[in-house]
């Protein structure tokens, strides 16, 4: 018999498929108040599926030689007096070190000699698979360099509310869009045998109330169907692409905390996409230590408490650091938690490791986060290895196909022959006063907003080897040209006098802002973490509209975590020219010259929706908390620009916007459909029984394969050369109850002056498939499509139509 909490939604679920049948517009499930995760018990054992046959194999052969405690060792952290963020105990006898797992999505966290890579935000503003790719790899290797086993990312949530804290660590706001990022960091990453770790498994998407304590935690309250379309989808990729891990979040979903959610973890994540590798928690976010190893848990975050943490919790200068260890033993001995569960936790840790070659010649960890000193205790332990290679050259090219022009009436490109007088305002071009690794904030995770903007705050950092700022980029390169120009720079937001004095005789102004956000652990400026406003940092406004009022050839730089509110000054008819540049990294200033002055056309698209006012966008961050704080997901798929289309809302930039220095023409489009067939299960003429068909992992096999391949054409029209980047949206058939609608495809072509390209695009099965919460399956609506590619989500070129 189904529980009341089961039942709910068991008829939410039934009302909502009902609603899509009927061609009502989704999201259906509404007026329910209480929302339920189910049981999904018990975790099933990895099977090596697809090439993890061979890692799983010596994986089980190695963990069956192991004690009972060198098995709890590996599924639990040795505490503070690690090297890296998290180690796992180690297992002496066999020469197993422990895993060693360290942040950061954009870099080694905590480290010397490492590189700044971009962030996610801007990376997935190139819109480029090999950018993904090639990012991936890089990071991978200084990773590797510094023996670190686990690199705790790619960072897989999505952007939810325009303010989330975090938001620029991940890879926009698109499921698809993030998805072909995750994965391809993924396979960057480990292509060179480091684990990656898609996180944050899931719906983490504010930093308020996130979690902490049992009583802090939020919940986020969400359907079937858009937990599986939506937030679950880039983590399919990851898993489709061989991800080793993946990290439970802090927060309830449905009422159940993620790390012990076995809908979740044991239903979704290692039954529906079959994932061959190990679940781990994020710090302290497991609460309950049988309940989580029963849900599929496989690892407790070695390392530190959370930042806050519940003091009544155990303290975390214990070796067992939490839930587990010696308590874990205890309960594999009273039939609390079964051998055969730990032993597979132990099998997917070790099937990864194994997977990735990392028991043949891998590096031994040659840093240590806890202190700068060479030496602790007498030990060596930082080596002070130099992993940074020449990733400056890919950290510069991302930088700058990472840059989005939204307008420009003749500004740009610039050039020095005509630039003259150039003045540049704003403490966002300049240096940090301290150095560019100089905030003070008790965890080094770049905790201020002085200097020129190239990260975000908190565990998705790393530390700059060197920082370029824009002001000594472009000083330096009007210099080696020649010609004569001048740069004066007031780097005050309110030395209004200088301002006007320089704006008065400058032949071309420069005017740098920001918008900075991050973890919630660290507060700058009044901001716990998530924004609390969309405006722009310092008073941005003002000195753009004083600057644009004293010079009537203004260009306006933007260094923000995302959508800033731009209504107060964008249409300033002294504002020439408009770039958001992001995040982009230790070469932020190189970058930033490379497309101010010509040489790299900019290619850059929203990886996001620029709206005209706050309220337009229909969901926030919730900034107070009267306790079992509960967050509904009521727009269900409609986020960001899906619900601007619903909704019929003019963005002031609309999600896959950015211009160009030159024109593209569109033509040929052509939808050919080819929708392979589901693999059903066999039949034994032996037994006459059937045997299920085995799912690989990241879903069914039909499922990523071709059903629809889209070909079209692209000339460039213009003066010169440039890459374009045409995308691909599908509208489903009315009765499918989707957006109106939904990214599909993607790619960035150079195509130089007066030259044409025909691209062939491929929708998988997947991406044209709907979930159906009935059958608890993919399935093709049937009825008509329609495909269209253009230069944006609202600026569609060509459309066509194939109906299935």
């Amino acid at each position: 018999m189904l529980s009341t909490g089961l039942l709910t939604l068991a008829l939410a679920l039934s009302v909502a498929r009902a609603d899509i049948q009927a061609g009502v517009p989704y999201p259906a499930p509404a007026g329910f108040e209480e929302w339920t995760s189910p049981i999904v018990v018990p975790s099933p054992p990895t099977t090596g599926a697809a090439d993890w046959a061979a890692a799983v194999a010596k994986a089980k052969k190695f963990v069956s030689g192991l004690t009972l405690l060198e098995k709890v060792n590996v599924t639990t952290g040795i505490g503070s007096n690690s090297r890296c963020l998290g180690n796992t105990g180690a297992i002496t006898r066999l020469g197993f070190p422990g895993f060693c797992l360290h942040d950061s999505p954009l870099g080694v966290r905590l480290a010397d000699l490492v590189s700044a890579f971009p962030a996610a935000i801007n990376v997935a503003s190139t819109w480029d698979p090999d950018l993904f790719y090639a990012r991936g790899k890089a990071m991978g290797e200084e990773f590797r360099g510094k023996g670190i086993n686990v690199a705790l990312g790619p960072m897989t949530n999505l952007g939810r509310v325009a303010a989330g804290g975090r938001n620029w660590e991940g890879f926009g706001v698109d499921p698809y869009l993030s998805g072909i990022a995750t994965a391809e960091t993924v396979k960057g990453i480990q292509d060179v045998g480091v684990i990656a770790c898609a996180k944050h498994f899931i719906a983490n998407e504010q930093e308020h109330f996130r979690g902490g304590s049992l009583s802090e935690a939020y919940s986020s309250n969400l359907d079937d169907r858009t937990l599986h379309e939506v937030y679950a989808w880039p983590f399919a990729n990851a898993v489709q692409a061989g991800v080793g891990s993946v990290m439970c979040s802090y927060n309830r979903i449905n009422q159940t905390f993620a790390c012990e959610n076995s809908k979740l973890i044991n239903g979704i994540m290692k039954t529906e996409l079959n994932f061959q590798g190990f679940l781990v928690s994020d710090w302290a976010a497991m609460l309950d230590g049988v309940n989580s190893a029963l849900a599929g848990t496989d690892m407790d975050m070695p390392g530190f408490r959370a930042y806050g943490q519940d003091p009544d919790l155990p303290d975390p200068s214990l070796s067992d650091n939490g839930f587990w260890g010696k308590f874990l033993v205890d309960a594999v001995n009273n039939g609390s938690v079964s051998t055969a569960r730990l032993d597979d936790m132990v099998t997917r840790s070790f099937a990864a490791y194994f997977k990735l070659g990392q028991d043949k010649g891998y590096p031994k960890t040659n840093f240590d986060v806890t202190t700068p000193d060479d030496f602790r205790n007498g030990v060596l332990v930082n080596e002070h290895v130099n992993v940074q290679g020449n990733h400056k050259a890919v950290i510069r090219e991302i930088g700058a196909a990472s840059v989005v022009l939204l307008k420009n009436k003749g500004g740009l490109p610039l050039s020095t022959k005509k630039a003259g007088r150039i003045g540049i305002f704003g403490s966002d071009a300049g240096p940090h006063p301290a150095g560019p690794n100089g905030c003070i904030n008790g965890q080094g995770d770049h905790g201020c907003n002085d200097g020129t903007l190239a990260q975000g705050w908190g565990s998705g950092t790393a530390n700059f080897p060197y920082l370029i700022d824009p002001l000594a980029a472009i000083t330096n390169f009007v210099a080696e040209q020649g010609d004569g120009n001048t740069v004066e720079a007031v780097l005050s937001e309110w030395d209004f006098g200088k301002v006007d004095a320089i704006g008065r005789y400058a032949d071309t102004c420069l005017v740098f802002s920001n918008a900075d956000s991050g973890e919630g652990y660290i507060t700058v400026d009044g901001n716990q973490g998530d924004r609390n406003n969309l405006t722009l940092w310092n008073s941005g406004e003002t000195l753009i509209k004083r600057a644009a009022g004293a010079c009537d050839n203004t260009i306006v730089v933007l260094h923000t975590v995302g959508p800033v509110l731009v209504e107060d000054w964008i249409d300033h008819p002294n504002i020439t020219a408009v770039v958001w540049a992001g995040l982009p990294g230790q070469e932020t200033g190189n970058s930033l010259v490379d497309v101010l002055f010509g040489k790299v056309n900019p290619s850059g698209r929203l990886p996001f929706t620029v709206a005209k006012s706050r309220a337009d966008y229909n969901a926030d961050v919730v900034y107070s908390n009267p306790g079992n704080l509960q967050i509904t997901y009521t727009e269900g798929l409609n986020i960001d620009y899906r619900h601007f289309d619903a909704a019929n809302i003019t963005p002031r930039f609309e999600f896959g916007f950015g211009l160009s220095y030159t024109d593209f023409k569109y033509s040929g489009l052509s939808a050919r459909v080819s929708i392979p067939k589901r693999e059903e299960p066999s039949t034994s003429a032996k037994t006459g029984h059937s045997t299920p068909a085995v799912v690989p992992p990241g879903g069914p096999a039909d499922h990523w394969k071709s059903a629809v391949k889209v070909s079209f054409t692209i000339k460039n029209v213009g003066k010169v050369d440039g890459h374009e980047v045409p995308q691909v949206y599908l509208s489903y058939p009315a009765s499918a109850g989707e957006p109106p609608k939904v990214l599909r495809g993607f790619a960035r072509p150079l195509i130089k002056k007066g030259q044409s390209k025909t691209l062939t695009l491929e929708l998988l099965k997947r991406d044209i498939s709907i979930w159906d919460v009935v059958s608890q399956s993919w399935v093709v609506p049937k009825g008509r499509y329609t495909v269209a590619v253009g230069a944006s989500s609202r600026d569609i070129r060509q459309s066509t139509t194939f109906t299935v």
